[in-house]
């Protein structure tokens, strides 16, 4: 869809008042998650409990705001300014000094405003992920390991490639070029990239193709959507997307920090975990996982067992604490008799009103993860980084 021309756009935008002034939740469109319980599509996302900066954002052109946010110095300053800006006109997000502040804090925390920087130790964390995954799918390292030594299109061996690669982009390279040269190759190894989380916001490529499902890509597309999230462009976009495209019950930026983290609503399933723990007695992990991400999801987690255990004093089905445990990923859980009544219970026991958001309780983990690392670690760590940002934009 091509956009509208920048004046028009510009002086819609400077009409409009403040969103974060507006108390209204939007709707969201379809979600994904299995069926599309993954996100909401809701274009803009609701006020997330700061009161708008002064001056007021029409007083400021928002490329102006953009450039002030970015830290000194940044490779392609224009090129950021550019591609963040349209993001948030792609995407019908307002781009007040809050929502830019926490989309320069996320990418500054994930790539240090680099579109694909190189990662020390590549070679070392590919091979350990492969070996990993061969593992996993029963398939003997050796076999794996002859199989890398085979020619690749430009000459050396993938695995020479391999031991030579130094950013997320060279190696993904490989790998595509690995799985779409060899025979059966896409069926046998097409699950095996282990870059999975791409460009300079680290978005996962799963989120991604579940966002275009909903909200069609507005970019040309070169190789694939997965391929596009490696550039500045199409990192930001869908980078913006996962932090501020949905609605949520939050009163500071720190919840979406910890949600960009662990995925959308975790926050506010943490909280609800909590309550749930208070409601049964039961201790229970406050991870915002609501339904188990093993491949038997379809068992009953310790969530559900945990609600199951309350079913009698909830007047509720196990069928239907099922199903309101199937909207963890969207805002629709809220509106639940589960939500509501697990919340009843747990303040009537605690005698004072309980959090709708906590920080997720969860371990980091991954191939590029070196050291023991929390989500309420990156939370704080980028939520540092948005108060910094507000602070020096209210400085000049």
């Amino acid at each position: 869809m091509p956009a509208e021309p920048r004046e028009s756009a510009a002086a819609a935008r400077r009409r409009q008042p403040s969103r974060l002034r507006r108390l209204a939740r939007c709707t969201p469109l379809p979600l994904l998650v299995g069926c599309g319980a993954l996100l909401t599509s809701c274009v803009v996302p609701p006020p997330v409990g700061r009161p708008p900066s002064s001056p007021p954002v029409s007083a400021v052109a928002p490329r102006v705001l953009i450039d002030r946010a970015l830290p000194i110095p940044v490779t392609d300053r224009q090129g950021w300014v550019t591609d963040i800006d349209d993001a948030f006109l792609r995407l019908g997000i307002e781009p007040t000094r809050e929502h830019i502040c926490a989309v320069v804090a996320v990418a500054e925390q994930e790539s240090g405003l680099h579109v694909d920087p190189v990662i020390p130790h590549l070679d070392v964390i590919a091979w350990h992920e492969i070996d990993s995954r061969a593992e996993r799918a029963g398939v003997p390292k050796l076999v794996v390991h002859e199989v890398l030594q085979l020619k690749s299109p430009t000459g050396q061996t993938y695995a020479q490639r391999i031991d030579t690669a130094r950013t997320e982009k060279e190696l993904s390279d490989i790998f595509e070029d690995f799985t779409g040269s060899l025979p059966l190759g896409k069926s046998l190894f097409a699950s095996w990239n282990p870059i999975r989380t791409r460009g300079p916001m680290q978005v996962n490529v799963a989120f991604a193709d579940r966002f275009v499902e909903t909200k069609p890509y507005p970019y040309p597309v070169k190789v694939s959507v997965d391929d596009e999230v490696f550039t500045r462009r199409g990192s930001l976009y869908f980078g913006i997307a996962h932090l501020l495209a949905y609605s949520a019950p939050y009163d500071r930026y720190l919840y979406r920090f910890a949600d960009y983290n662990a995925g959308q609503y975790s926050s506010r399933n943490a909280a609800f975990q909590n309550a749930l723990s208070i409601a049964s007695g039961k201790s229970l992990v406050a991870d915002g996982a609501l339904i188990p991400h093993s491949d038997d999801a379809g068992a009953p987690g310790e969530t559900e067992l945990v609600a199951r255990s309350l079913a009698g004093r909830l007047n509720l089905s196990e069928a239907a604490i099922r199903a309101a445990l199937e909207q963890g990923r969207a805002e629709d859980l809220e509106s639940t008799t589960l939500y509501k009544r697990v919340f009843s219970l747990a303040e009537h026991a605690a005698g004072h009103r309980l959090p709708r958001a906590m920080l997720p309780s969860i371990q980091l983990q991954g191939p590029k993860i070196e050291r023991k690392l929390t989500t309420e670690w990156y939370a704080h760590r980028v939520d540092d980084r948005f108060e910094h940002c507000l602070s020096q934009l209210s400085q000049s």
